[in-house]
Formats: C-alpha cells, structure tokens, sequence
C-alpha cells in the first residue's frame, strides 16, 4: 500500500470540487489522471498532497492518516510539481533544487555537505548537472519542468504527484519528460491531457468527470469510444495496438451518435 484516497470530498464556495473520489497509487506505479477542464484533476492532487484539506474522506499514506503526519513530515515522503513555477528572484538552477532540501534541515539550518550531494545527484537524474549555475530565467520550458522534477526528488519523495508536466512543451519534450518521469524509483501520479500519452506511460487510468471518478482502471480497460463520447463529447476511433501495446485515440469530427 502506497498512497491511497478514500471517498474523498472538496468543496469551495458551495460547490463540489471533487466528489466522492477513490484512488490507490501501488508502489512504484504510475497513476494518470484524466478528465476535461474544470473536472478537479487539480484539486484532488492538492487533497493527495495535503495541500488542501478533504471537506470529507481521508488521505493515507501506507495506512496512515496524511492528517496525522504533518507538513514536514508529509514533504520528506509526498512531492508536488505544480503546472506553472515562476520565480522574479535572480536563481541558478541549483539555488531552485536546493529548495527541495528544506523539509530535511532543522530551524533556520543552512545547506549541508549532504545536501549538496543530493541536489547534485538529483539534477544528474533529469540530465541537468551541467545547468547548475545556469540562471533559472535563462531557461526553455522543458527545461524549467527538469529542474522542478530535480527540485522534487531533491525532498528525497516517495511519491510524486505532477500537475499537468507536458503544458506547453513540444512534442519531443512531451515524450522525454514522460520517458524521465516513468523511469523514476518513486510512485507517481500526474494529471494529464493527452489521452495517448496517457495510455503510453501511465499503468492506471482514473478519469474524472464533474469531481466524480466515472472510470479507473489499466488504460486497455478505461479508453474506450463510449467513454471519450461520454467524458469529452467527441467521437473517436480506437486502435487496441499502438504504441507500448496500448489503446491509441483517433479523434473523429462530428458529434458522437446518440
């Protein structure tokens, strides 16, 4: 047992947000969350994280209540990379990693020896040591969501929650920042557009529709026409084959029968 939601419920002002939503991330695996804009992808990240508290339901982690655990405590296991990062302050890419290491200091504590090692091996695993100095300014957008992941794994998590990672990257950065993220040793879920992407890297759908989970499950079981038509009122076509042996999405024009 990884990270786990149980029938949890978010309102703000007055309207329910998310609706009743269960999901369980298995160690090591990757879980995609799905569904059109405004369907509270998003904010159930935020209940996972413990960002935001559950109007109703609760969030555990390895059986244990998210409630119970703390900031500090929850930040050294559960690390979240939000859509968008901006920064007006003058920070190398280093500077912006090393941000990671604060739930791991005591106080007002500065950065260690130790820390430093794992600033370092964390910008190696996303394939940007030799940006260190760099200034984060001077970054692409690709770029900025590599150093955000290496600012992630600097909390030394082991579960990754990711807002929309692809927004706004090129197709080639799409599929390189998917291909880094699957091959992480943490468990990991993210939020997402793309339905092919989806299907490609994640090894769980849960696709939510107005707050409720409407479907959940390995991608050849939850991408299906009737679902797309249902969720996203549009027609498609499915091909069981494609790429990684999973359901590729073609979209059709018109609006689905029925």
């Amino acid at each position: 047992m990884s990270l786990c939601a149980q029938d949890v419920s978010w309102r703000a002002g007055g309207r329910l947000v998310v609706d009743g939503v269960s999901l369980t991330a298995e160690p090591g695996s990757t879980v995609g969350l799905l569904g059109p804009n405004g369907s509270g992808k998003s904010s159930l990240l935020r209940l996972l994280s413990g960002i935001r508290a559950t109007t109703s339901g609760v969030v555990t982690l390895d059986g244990a209540l998210l409630t119970d655990l703390g900031r500090r405590d929850t930040a050294r296991r559960v690390a979240v990379v939000e859509q968008h990062a901006t920064t007006e302050a003058d920070l190398s890419v280093a500077d912006v990693v090393e941000l990671g290491r604060i739930p791991h200091r005591r106080g007002w504590a500065g950065p260690t020896a130790s820390d430093a090692g794992v600033v370092r091996e964390a910008l190696e695993r996303v394939d940007m040591a030799d940006r260190a100095r760099q200034s984060w300014q001077t970054l692409s957008g690709g770029e900025r969501q590599r150093a955000q992941i290496a600012r992630a794994l600097a909390q030394e998590p082991r579960e990754l929650l990711l807002d929309e990672p692809t927004n706004h990257l090129d197709i080639r950065n799409q599929l390189d920042l998917l291909e880094l993220v699957v091959q992480l040793p943490v468990t990991t879920v993210m939020a997402l557009h793309d339905l092919n992407l989806a299907s490609m890297y994640c090894d769980t759908l849960v696709v939510l529709a107005a707050g409720r989970a409407v479907a959940a499950g390995p991608p050849e079981e939850v991408i299906t026409e009737s679902l797309i038509a249902e969720v996203y009122g549009v027609r498609s076509s499915i091909d069981p084959n494609g790429p990684r042996g999973r359901p590729a999405v073609r979209f059709l024009p018109g609006p689905p029968e029925g």
